[in-house]
């Protein structure tokens, strides 16, 4: 029935989320969800929520969660714009910063979620290619432009970008917005949202399915200079007056609150990671940097797509990027418990 399409559809090219397989026994290492649950205040707070208030629309301002981001963050209320996960927060941001005459630029290797936005909103673009590290090398970017965008760290190679150097983006950026997508940022890379005072081009974006591990409850957000927020308010304002439901916002509050439970669930990844990252080299996989809750590895003997497979065979699900061909030989790796490493070192042991 293709035919009731209207022409955008037909040339849209929709993004394809990580495999949620549903195995016994499977080790889900493929969609970077964090191995930890939620705070337990997050669970108290969601089982208070469930109450006959439910009846009731939420506050379409989720005033209660922009105050926990801000406090959290040292910044004013006006500085934050929250939506249904960054995914969301993110496509606002295309709708409402991005559609200028001069091209969008954003790294060739990044989130796959980029390019599909710039195809709904018809933005036009243009990639910067990773340097041979797979850096984001800032000096490219100094280019004409209608805004900048990347992760940081970057996803699917995870590798971080020193804050000097996206200072001297900003500097040298200053008629474009630059967006930080820093979904990652929380396992060892440096936040930027202490710039965005001095820079008034700088939105930075967040998600809570990670770190603070709520991705089923769908919660993002964005923080920079009362006008950015404003423009990304009269988006969402004209889409969905009330994104952010009771349940999410209870959950997202308690979550941004209960710092010390963040800290030290950051912590265990980070360790994990460590130690996974010198098991693998010891089998003679090359790893990147990773500032991430993931790892991206090759092996020089063994193609990415076959290793895979045989992960898979194993119950074992990993993520395998086919394009660009430049990735094809690296499997980006979730970190997960140190058990849950520790079985998958003895699976590719047994492969490699």
């Amino acid at each position: 029935m293709s035919k009731f399409w209207s022409p955008l559809v037909h040339r849209l090219t929709p993004y394809v989320p990580g495999e949620q397989p549903k195995l016994n026994d499977l080790l889900k290492l493929n969609t970077n969800e964090n191995p930890y649950g939620p705070s337990p205040k997050v669970i108290a707070a969601l089982q208070v929520e469930a109450a006959d208030t439910l009846r009731l629309y939420p506050d379409p301002n989720s005033d209660k969660l922009k105050s926990a981001i801000a406090q959290f963050h040292g910044l004013q209320n006006n500085q934050v714009f929250v939506g249904n996960g960054s995914d969301e927060v993110l496509a606002h941001v295309f709708h409402a910063l991005f559609q200028h005459d001069q091209p969008l630029l954003f790294p060739d290797i990044t989130y796959s979620f980029y390019p599909v936005y710039c195809g709904l909103y018809g933005i036009q673009t243009e990639t910067i290619p990773l340097n041979a590290a797979f850096e984001i090398d800032v000096e490219d970017y100094l280019r004409p432009n209608g805004g900048i965008i990347f992760p940081n760290p970057n996803a699917p190679t995870g590798v971080p970008l020193a804050i000097a150097k996206i200072e001297r983006l900003l500097k040298a950026n200053q008629h474009s917005v630059v967006v930080v997508d820093e979904a990652y940022v929380d396992f060892g890379t440096e936040s930027a949202v202490h710039l965005i005072q001095q820079y008034p081009n700088l939105l930075v974006t967040h998600t809570l399915s990670k770190a603070r591990s709520l991705a089923g409850l769908r919660v993002g957000y964005a923080v920079g200079h009362p006008d950015l927020i404003e423009a990304l308010i009269r988006v969402k304002d004209s889409f969905n007056s009330y994104p952010i439901d009771r349940f999410a916002e209870a959950g997202a509050v308690a979550a941004m609150q209960d710092v010390d439970y963040f800290n030290s669930t950051c912590a265990k990844v980070i360790a994990t990671r460590t130690l996974l990252v010198e098991a693998m080299e010891v089998l003679g996989f090359s790893v990147l940097p990773s500032g991430a809750n993931f790892i991206f590895a090759t092996h020089p003997k063994h193609d990415g797509e076959a290793l895979t497979a045989k992960l898979r065979a194993h119950n074992i699900i990993v993520r395998h990027f086919k394009k660009p061909t430049r990735i094809a030989p690296y499997l980006r790796i979730t970190i997960g418990t140190d058990a849950e490493s520790e079985r998958l070192v003895n699976v590719l042991k047994a492969i490699v």
